[in-house]
C-alpha cells in the first residue's frame, strides 16, 4: 500500500474520535468570549471617554512592542490563507464533509476572533498607521505561504502543534509586557488569545499522539522532517505597501526577540516539550529509518541551542511603516 494510502487510512481511521475532539478542546460559540466583550461598548455614553483611557494608557508601550502586536495581529488576520491550506489536507474532506472539515471550519471560528479583536484595539489605540497595517494584511493573504508540509497531513499536524504552542507564547509574553507597562486591558485580551492558542496546541499535539499509536514509524519520520527544514512561521511572506521581495518578517522577528516576546531560545523548548509531549524516546515498532529519525530528534533541541546561544540580534535600524515612533 502506498504512503498516500495508508495516510487516508489513518485519518479515516481516526475520524471517528474528531468529534470528541470538537467537544473537548474548542468552545460553542455562545459560551466563549467575543471581541466585543473585551472593548469599549459602542452603544454605551461612556464610550469615548473609555476609547480616551485606552489611547492614553498606550502611550507608555515602545515601539518594538508596537512592531510585535502588529505583526501577530496581521498573523492572525490572514486566516483565510489557513484555513484554505488546512481544507486541503489529505482526508479533510470538504466537498462532503467529514469530521475533519467541521474541526477545521470551528477551529477556524475560534481563531477568527483573535484578528478581530487585535485589529480593532490597534485601531482605537492611535498609535499605528491602520492603512499601512491594512495593505500588509491583504498582501499577505493574496502572497499566501509555502510551509512545506504539502497535503501530507503527519506534516501538517506536526505543523500546527509547534505553531500553536509558539503563538501561545507569542500573545502571553505580549500580555506580560503589556501588564507591566500598566495596560491592563491589553494583557487581558493578549492572555485571553494565548488561552485559546494553547487549547489549540493541544488538540493538534493529541492528532499527533494517536497518529503516533497507528502509524509510528511514518509518524516519526514526518516529525524529523519538519524539524529538519525548521518550522517556517506563517507571515514568512510579510510585505509592506510598494515592496516586492522583502526583509520584513525578519525585520519583525528581530523587533520581537528583542523584547524576548518570541526568540530562538523559546523555538528550541518548543521542540523540546514535542519531544516530550509525544515520548519520542519511548515509541516502539519502529522502521530503522524511523529509529535514525528518533535520534536526530532527541539530539536536536541541544544542537540548536549552541547555535542560538550564537546569535547576535541587531540593534533597531529598520522602521516599519505600520509605526511612527515620533508617535511612541
Amino acid at each position: 500500500m502506498s504512503i498516500h494510502n495508508v495516510r487516508l487510512e489513518v485519518m479515516q481511521f481516526l475520524e471517528k474520535k474528531v468529534n470528541g475532539f470538537v467537544d473537548d478542546y474548542l468552545i460553542p460559540v455562545e459560551k466563549i468570549w467575543q471581541p466585543s466583550d473585551l472593548l469599549p461598548n459602542s452603544e454605551e455614553e461612556t464610550f469615548f471617554e473609555e476609547v480616551k483611557e485606552l489611547r492614553e494608557i498606550a502611550k507608555d508601550l515602545p515601539y518594538d512592542f508596537w512592531v510585535t502586536l502588529v505583526g501577530d495581529t496581521i498573523t492572525e488576520e490572514a486566516l483565510p490563507t489557513y484555513e484554505s491550506w488546512l481544507m486541503d489536507v489529505e482526508g479533510v474532506d470538504q466537498m462532503e464533509p467529514n469530521a475533519w472539515s467541521k474541526w477545521v471550519r470551528q477551529w477556524t471560528a475560534e481563531e477568527n476572533r483573535h484578528g478581530d479583536l487585535l485589529n480593532k484595539y490597534l485601531y482605537l489605540s492611535g498609535r499605528v498607521n491602520m492603512k499601512e497595517i491594512e495593505m500588509t494584511t491583504q498582501h499577505l493573504i493574496a502572497d499566501g505561504f509555502d510551509i512545506g508540509t504539502g497535503r501530507d497531513p503527519y506534516k501538517n499536524f506536526v505543523y500546527t502543534s509547534f505553531q500553536e504552542l509558539a503563538t501561545y507564547v507569542s500573545h502571553n509574553r505580549v500580555s506580560q509586557i503589556a501588564k507591566k507597562h500598566g495596560d491592563a486591558k491589553l494583557a487581558k485580551i493578549c492572555k485571553l488569545i494565548a488561552g485559546d492558542e494553547m487549547r489549540h496546541h493541544m488538540a493538534y499535539s493529541e492528532f499527533v499522539t494517536q497518529i503516533f499509536k497507528v502509524d509510528p514509524s511514518e509518524m516519526m519520520l514526518a516529525f524529523a522532517y519538519m524539524m529538519k527544514q525548521k518550522i517556517i512561521m506563517p507571515a514568512q511572506f510579510l510585505r509592506e505597501s510598494g515592496q516586492k521581495i522583502s526583509s520584513a518578517f525578519e525585520n519583525f522577528s528581530d523587533s520581537a526577540q528583542r523584547i524576548g516576546v518570541y526568540t530562538a531560545a523559546d523555538y528550541v523548548d518548543i521542540m523540546e516539550k514535542l519531544n516530550e509531549k509525544w515520548q519520542i524516546d519511548k515509541v516502539t515498532n519502529l522502521s530503522d529509518e524511523a529509529e535514525k529519525a528518533r535520534d536526530f530528534l532527541l539530539k536536536l533541541p541541544g544542537r540548536m541551542t549552541r547555535v542560538s546561544e550564537r546569535l547576535v540580534i541587531p540593534e533597531q535600524s529598520y522602521i516599519f511603516k505600520w509605526v511612527n515612533p515620533a508617535k511612541i
